[in-house]
């Protein structure tokens, strides 16, 4: 068998829309895969990821050290993002191709897949594409939809069901779902573990019927872009890894609150952070419980 299709064995597999981000007349490469997939590599992880992008994008800087599959698009999914004193607006001005099975190659084989939609992109498929693997989703591109304009807003969930019965965890923002507890709560009793993250107030683990909140460390917040991607990477890696979702939720915290401090990518957390919050949130296989 040529070396090209020998079998490469993963840590983490990340599915998702590597966009460009235009904030101030400025692009920027962002986007759930390329943020967790940064945040994976300094846990140390092995990463694989799925994405679909224009040919003039280049990944080289932004992934370093990534395995990237990329599908070829006339365009890349992008963003123009709108700060104001009520917080972020998002114009889409364009998306990239569908992500299906077929574009993970045959020959990467891995013990988690992060499945994490920007805009719609991710097939419906891919919920069964994997097997028994740990299947870690953020729903956020699921929670979107946008006006003949570009301008976005949230939406339900399509499809949700599907997704919610076979992941073992799913991260998702008080922003996401417009603050509506009810929908959390429906959300909580349909699958294993629910993490609901709000900004520097940390995050509240849903699990086994019941819920506990995890403050986040203060502090000085620069850019919160990209904030939850890293959470949630640290989360997935860490329960995947451990089993035990109180000692992963500190970690993750611990790792998300460093990113806001530096701009964009540059949040991403470098090995020595990551060995830090190992130090400050050991990471320990004590079980499931939600402590």
């Amino acid at each position: 068998m040529p070396d090209s299709e020998s079998v490469v064995q993963l840590d983490y597999l990340v599915i998702g829309h590597v966009t460009r981000d235009l904030v101030d007349g400025a692009f920027t490469i962002g986007g759930t895969a390329s943020y967790s997939a940064r945040t994976a590599r300094a846990l140390g992880c092995l990463v694989g990821a799925v994405t679909s992008a224009s040919d003039d994008l280049d990944l080289g800087q932004a992934l370093g050290g990534v395995l990237v599959a990329r599908s070829p698009a006339a365009t890349t999914t992008t963003f123009k993002n709108i700060y104001t004193s009520e917080g972020r607006r998002q114009m889409l001005l364009g998306v990239a191709e569908t992500l299906v099975p077929g574009m993970v190659p045959a020959h990467w084989q891995t013990g988690l897949v992060h499945v994490g939609p920007v805009a719609q992109e991710c097939a419906p498929a891919l919920v069964d594409a994997f097997g028994d693997v740990f299947l870690g989703v953020t729903p956020q591109g699921w929670m979107r939809h946008w006006d003949e304009a570009g301008y976005v807003s949230c939406c339900r969930w399509p499809d949700a069901e599907p997704w919610l019965a076979r992941a073992d965890a799913v991260v998702l923002s008080e922003e996401d779902v417009g603050g509506d507890e009810a929908l959390l709560t429906q959300y909580a009793t349909q699958t294993r573990v629910l993490v609901v993250t709000d900004g520097m107030n940390g995050c509240t683990v849903h699990a086994h019927g019941h819920a506990r909140h995890f403050p986040a460390p203060s502090v000085q917040e620069v850019d919160p872009t990209g904030a939850g991607d890293v959470f949630a990477a640290a989360f997935f890696a860490s329960l995947q890894r451990t089993g035990d979702l109180g000692a992963a939720a500190r970690f993750a915290n611990c790792v998300a609150a460093r990113s806001v401090a530096r701009a964009g990518l540059d949040g991403t957390p470098t090995p020595d952070e990551v060995a830090r919050c190992e130090q400050e949130a050991p990471l320990r296989a004590s079980g499931p419980a939600v402590g």
